[in-house]
């Protein structure tokens, strides 16, 4: 990395947010749900599985959550209507977990039940380190009433996700292992890349060899694809109990790749209004991308 993105990194919020929306448009499928429903269908038509978010998060009035609900069934509706392969994804904190713990149990509840109804599947979502312990609690609870119809997420950057994975490990949990992208204290997470990406195999490799387990394998690291290839092969996993995922709009061909390969492949196709936080951090996350912008609003090209 240069260090000139390095630095591009720490003053994105300085971008307008116009241009940050411009560099960003390739990893949101749009503003409207037609938008991306209309994606899921091109992704679909490649033999990928898609997960849609309705983008936000941190709300501040419950009927912000109630709203985003009824996108959500509208959503698990037109999935189902359209007959599309694709399944949902959905952060706590939209749900109003900084509001009130009840409430956004009781939200995301609501729309579980309908995918249940629509044999449909939800991905709670993992957001910082403050709210991992209710959207595990959240998740164990609607896995007894919806088994088969939800899972969660963990993230190897964690220190503590060593002993969350035994839990669930337990409950024959259903997971998306991610690195994790949230900037946390060293106190509760790794900060050395070469340490959390040996938390991501080890924990990867737990999962696999678990029985009852499903996993989705949640990375654009080569390395940590072609490792995970390899314990599917040494393991003999069968293609029923995992899939990759993959970021809309993040290294595609890499995406085309592993689906050549063989294997089950879902695509994370985000939309809404609420875009500008999510493009921040995907941007943090390629600060070549970062780069680009930089040079652009300060005519350095």
């Amino acid at each position: 990395m240069r260090f000139l993105d390095k630095m591009v990194v720490w003053s994105l919020p300085l971008v307008p947010k116009p241009l940050v929306g411009f560099f960003s448009r390739d990893y949101i499928a749009g503003s409207e749900m037609k938008d991306a429903l209309d994606i899921v269908k091109e992704l679909n038509g490649k033999g990928i599985m898609v997960t849609l978010d309705l983008l936000g998060e941190e709300v501040t009035h419950k009927e912000q959550s109630t709203a985003a609900a009824d996108e959500y069934i509208r959503m698990l509706e037109e999935i189902n209507r359209l007959k599309l392969d694709s399944n949902i994804s959905l952060k706590p904190t939209h749900m109003g977990l900084l509001l009130d713990n009840a409430f956004c149990y009781d939200t995301i509840e609501r729309i579980v039940k309908k995918a249940a109804e629509l044999n449909n599947f939800v991905r709670i979502d993992m957001e910082d380190h403050t709210t991992t312990s209710n959207t595990i609690d959240f998740y164990l609870r609607l896995k007894e009433k919806y088994n088969g119809h939800v899972g969660t997420v963990i993230q190897a950057y964690l220190r503590r996700t060593n002993e969350d994975i035994e839990h669930l490990m337990r409950h024959q949990a259903n997971l998306r292992l991610c690195k994790g992208i949230y900037v946390e204290p060293r106190e509760v997470a790794f900060k050395d890349m070469a340490i959390i990406n040996e938390s991501y195999k080890y924990n990867l490799e737990r999962l696999l060899r678990c029985e009852g387990c499903y996993v989705g394998i949640a990375t654009h690291d080569e390395k940590l694809v072609w490792h995970a290839q390899r314990l599917i092969h040494d393991l003999k996993i069968p293609r029923e109990k995992y899939e990759f995922q993959m970021l809309l709009g993040v290294d595609p061909q890499l995406r085309d790749i592993i689906v050549k390969a063989g294997h089950r492949l879902r695509v994370y196709v985000p939309y809404g209004r609420e875009w500008y936080a999510y493009s921040i951090r995907r941007l943090k996350e390629n600060p070549r991308m970062a780069g680009m912008v930089f040079k652009k609003v300060f005519g350095l090209d």
